[in-house]
C-alpha cells in the first residue's frame, strides 16, 4: 500500500525561493539541508512509488544538485526505459514538469530512427502518435535538421520527423495545492500513459546501435 509520498511540503517552496538567482556559497551551504530533506527526498519518494507500479519505471535516477546555481533550482529527476529513452521529471517554484525523449542518440540511433520514419508502417504509427500526443497538450521538440538528410526525398510525407535527431514531448503539470499531496502520484502515472505509446515506439525502434 503505497503512501511514502505524501507530496512536497510547503517548505520546499520557501528553500526555492532562497536559492533563486545566484545564490553565494553561504547560502546554498546553509539550505543544503533543507533541501535535501524537503525537495530532493520527495522526489526520490515519488519515483519509488511510481516504480511500484509497473516495473518498466523501476530503472530510475533523482539528480543532486552540482554546482551550477540552476541545478540548485530544480529538482530533476529521469525514468529510463531504453537507451537514452527515458521519462524526465522537474520540480521547481514554477511547478512539476513532465517529459518525454529520446535525446543524446548513441551512433548509429538517428540512422535507426529514420529508417522507422521513412518505412510506412512504423513512420505512420509515429505520425499518428505524435499528433496525439501533441492534442493532448505536449510540446514536440528535439535537435531538428534545417533541411531532410541526404538519402530521403525533400518532398517524403514525414519529412518533419525525418529532420529530428532527438524527439522531446513535455508540458508542465502544474503548481497547485495537489503538489503537496499524495495526488501527484497518480498525475504523474497519466502523463506517463499519455507519453506510453510513443516511448514505447522509440524503444521498438530506436535500439542501440551495435
Amino acid at each position: 500500500m503505497r503512501r511514502q509520498f505524501t507530496g512536497w511540503p510547503e517548505q520546499a517552496m520557501d528553500v526555492l525561493w532562497q536559492l533563486q538567482g545566484e545564490p553565494t556559497h553561504a547560502t546554498r551551504e546553509r539550505y543544503r539541508a533543507d533541501r535535501e530533506r524537503l525537495v530532493r527526498q520527495p522526489m526520490i519518494a515519488l519515483l519509488n512509488e511510481v516504480a511500484d507500479t509497473d516495473p518498466r519505471y523501476e530503472d530510475f535516477a533523482v539528480w543532486h544538485y552540482r554546482t551550477d546555481s540552476w541545478w540548485w533550482q530544480h529538482q530533476s529527476a529521469v525514468i529510463r526505459l531504453g537507451r537514452k529513452i527515458e521519462i524526465g521529471l522537474r520540480f521547481s517554484l514554477d511547478g512539476l514538469r513532465i517529459q518525454g525523449a529520446w535525446w543524446y542518440p548513441d551512433p548509429g540511433q538517428v540512422d535507426m530512427f529514420r529508417k522507422a520514419v521513412a518505412s510506412e508502417g512504423s513512420g505512420r504509427e509515429l505520425s499518428a502518435i505524435v499528433e496525439d500526443v501533441r492534442k493532448k497538450g505536449y510540446d514536440i521538440s528535439g535537435d531538428v535538421m534545417k533541411r531532410p538528410p541526404r538519402g530521403y526525398p525533400t518532398d517524403h510525407s514525414r519529412t518533419k520527423l525525418l529532420r529530428h535527431r532527438s524527439l522531446i514531448a513535455a508540458r508542465p503539470l502544474g503548481c497547485e495545492e495537489w503538489l503537496h499531496t499524495p495526488e501527484v502520484v497518480d498525475r504523474v502515472l497519466s502523463a506517463a500513459a499519455d507519453l506510453d505509446a510513443l516511448l514505447m515506439w522509440l524503444v521498438r525502434h530506436v535500439k542501440r546501435a551495435a
